[in-house]
């Protein structure tokens, strides 16, 4: 979801989302990398199931 909202956030702001004064230019590089600080799908799924006991 929160690729999807950066990505209109871009659209709204144009050249500005691409300038390093702006927050929205920090927020594009470091969505995408969000997934992989909080571990790949696969063994977040484990994790998951794991805890719920199967």
């Amino acid at each position: 979801m929160a690729k999807d909202i950066i990505a209109e956030c871009m659209q709204l702001f144009g050249g500005y989302g691409y300038m390093v004064e702006y927050e929205i230019a920090r927020r594009f590089r470091d969505i995408p990398v969000m997934a992989i600080y909080a571990g790949t799908n696969e063994i977040m799924k484990t994790i998951i199931a794991k805890n719920l006991g199967l």
